[in-house]
């Protein structure tokens, strides 16, 4: 499925022009954010990433840590998480999930379930690549239980992908899902953790319909009743995810600014991580679930130049 992202390659793209372009707002006392917010959200990360090439080249000096000694704040973390490597802004971005001060399973469960199995992988190894330990012993280490089995089995990057389906097994497999919770005295976990993160994404779709034929409630209701706190709020996300992915995201921005306070770093990731790739379907999908658009959104919730940093980029 391919989606309408927001920001394209620039065309008449000159890196050598942008580099000159950013040394020069570099100068002086402060820095021109303008400049900076102009040229880095109007280029493709490939761009962004040439940019830096001939900076070092020019100047002797890393862009990314020129940027991070000008800049502050959510500013910095937007125009740092641009220009960095997308599978390498994952990695990172799992790491301050899983060693932040308790775990946000919520994360690990977006970026684990939105990615197909070759980015999972290349996710992976960059994880390694950077902290030397594997994803899978960190997740294992951070989490318990249910949850624990949910985010290995997804860090391993082996659901089938071929999108082939099989109506007969679908009900066969409804009904194994049905046996393995809501008809017996507990829940067996592994049933329910083999099926959601082995079967393609189309053999899912009829496996929750043939689901709600059966029980006459929707599969996430089968959730609600067996299983608790994180464990039910992760496999709902995941479920969600394997649905729709785009209602799923529209759904993750909405809640990173509802209620008190922001939650910028998945504000953040969200916004840059899909503007290459859907943002703008994620953005009709906000507006037809929410009323308003999410422009008017980061409008009510951010501030300065982090405002306008995102608000370029949403476009």
């Amino acid at each position: 499925m391919t989606g309408t992202p927001t920001i394209r390659p620039a065309s008449n793209f000159d890196p050598d022009q942008d580099a000159t372009a950013l040394k020069t707002a570099f100068k002086g006392f402060g820095s021109d954010e303008d400049a900076i917010i102009d040229i880095i959200t109007h280029r493709s990360n490939e761009q962004r990433q040439q940019i830096a090439a001939r900076f070092k080249t020019m100047y002797g000096k890393d862009l990314i840590k020129e940027l991070k000694s000008e800049l502050r704040g959510n500013l910095e973390d937007v125009i740092v998480a641009l220009m960095t490597e997308p599978i390498e802004f994952q990695a990172k971005q799992l790491h301050k999930a899983i060693s932040g001060l308790g775990t946000d399973e919520g994360t690990i469960v977006e970026i684990l379930s939105i990615h197909d199995n070759d980015e999972v992988i290349k996710i992976s190894q960059a994880y390694e690549g950077l902290y030397q330990r594997s994803l899978e012993n960190d997740i294992k280490g951070d989490t318990s239980g249910t949850v624990k089995r949910l985010l290995v089995s997804l860090s391993t990057g082996h659901r089938d992908e071929s999108e082939t389906t099989d109506q007969d097994n679908a009900f066969k497999e409804a009904r194994t899902l049905l046996r393995a919770g809501e008809l017996i005295q507990g829940t067996d976990e592994s049933t329910f953790n083999a099926i959601l993160c082995q079967r393609n994404r189309s053999q899912l779709q009829l496996i929750f319909e043939e689901y709600e034929k059966i029980t006459g409630h929707p599969f996430e209701k089968a959730i609600e009743n067996e299983f608790s706190l994180t464990a039910k709020e992760s496999l709902i996300a995941l479920v969600h995810c394997l649905r729709d992915r785009t209602d799923y995201l529209a759904k993750r921005l909405h809640d990173s600014m509802a209620g008190i306070g922001t939650d910028d770093r998945t504000l953040i990731r969200i916004v840059v991580s899909r503007s290459e790739i859907d943002l703008e379907d994620i953005k009709d999908t906000f507006q037809n679930k929410y009323g308003k658009t999410l422009a008017e959104f980061i409008q009510g919730d951010c501030s300065g130049d982090y405002k306008k940093c995102l608000l370029s980029i949403v476009g």
